[in-house]
């Protein structure tokens, strides 16, 4: 049985891997400061879930808070891992705040691989994202794409965290794992993002806000696959970034045409000008990640949407008031 430092514990991506993890056997410490960079009630129904379980334990922390993380202190045991998916994600807000952005991304990772090196943990697991391979990558892009050149604040302070991880592993002998994540939907997904906000829009008869022209596509990645390839990564590498991506590029348009079809209505789109923090479109290469640890895509998109607009449905009492305003 393992034990494991998890931050951003009621976010969308880390509370599955909690799950899994909890499947497992194991004991997950979960960290996470709950903040409002979208509707709080997702991440309180995601905590709520998890606090049910016997081996989960969970502190209210914000990893980015110096003084409040070289005090933390738990039971004394040692952790197997730290698993660091607290973020302050979003490409289009960064442009407005790119403090708070760097304080979290980049001041928060160092502050974890303090603790890290502090505690003598063995392993480290950063979320990284797609946004650091900018707007010119090669399709699918591997992981030794040009990343020097991001497009947002949100991309920059990704690429600062993975530099900072290298060098703790270069300095400190941290075994390191970074993922690249790709455009991540599912059941319970954030509701800042396309999937959530289209199902609930259509949902409920709303209009569909589509900036761009609706082209723009993404390789849209399930949850499932996402936290099965994180817990993957906990196996030693040294230092390795990873792509873990879905094997489908969807349009917004066919996202669209796929809900309506679900749905059994059609969608009032309404298009707006492209925001010029957003990317064309992204698709990963993810050779080197079935390579090394034996990871690929399971869950095709059509599964995938079947069973976020189910999770919406089944929720739908109080999923209909989430906040998906811009």
């Amino acid at each position: 049985m393992g034990r494991y430092l998890l931050t951003g514990a009621a976010g969308f991506i880390a509370s599955r891997v909690a799950d899994m993890l909890l499947d497992a056997g194991h004991v997950v410490l979960g960290l996470d400061n709950m903040n409002d960079a979208y509707d709080v009630c997702m991440k309180e129904y995601r905590l709520a879930k998890l606090e049910k379980r016997p081996h989960f334990h969970f502190q209210h922390l914000d990893v980015a808070d110096r003084d409040r993380m070289a005090a933390f202190e738990d039971d004394g045991e040692a952790f197997d891992a730290v698993i660091n998916l607290a973020a302050r994600a979003g490409v289009r807000y960064s442009v407005e705040n790119p403090w708070e952005y760097f304080r979290t991304n980049v001041d928060g990772t160092l502050n974890l691989l303090e603790f890290a090196w502090r505690r003598k943990v063995p392993k480290f697991i950063l979320a990284s994202s797609s946004s650091v391979y900018g707007p010119d990558a090669p399709l699918p892009t591997p992981e030794d794409a040009d990343t020097n050149r991001p497009l947002q604040p949100y991309a920059a302070s990704k690429k600062a965290a993975e530099v900072l991880c290298h060098a703790y592993h270069a300095l400190r002998g941290l075994d390191v794992t970074i993922f690249r994540y790709f455009t991540v939907y599912g059941p319970a997904g954030r509701p800042d993002m396309v999937m959530f906000r289209f199902i609930q829009w259509m949902c409920e008869g709303r209009t569909v806000y589509v900036n761009g022209d609706g082209k723009q596509s993404r390789g849209f990645t399930y949850v499932d696959d996402i936290a099965r390839g994180t817990i993957l990564g906990l196996q030693p590498v040294g230092y390795e970034i990873f792509n873990l991506g879905g094997h489908q590029q969807v349009s917004l348009e066919e996202l669209i045409r796929g809900l309506e079809a679900r749905i059994g209505s059609s969608a009032k789109v309404e298009y707006r000008e492209a925001h010029p923090a957003d990317l064309l479109r992204n698709w990963a290469d993810v050779e080197k990640a079935k390579r090394i640890l034996g990871w690929e895509p399971e869950i095709t998109f059509d599964e995938g949407l079947d069973a976020a607009l189910a999770w919406y449905q089944s929720e739908r009492a109080w999923a209909c008031e989430v906040d998906t305003s811009d």
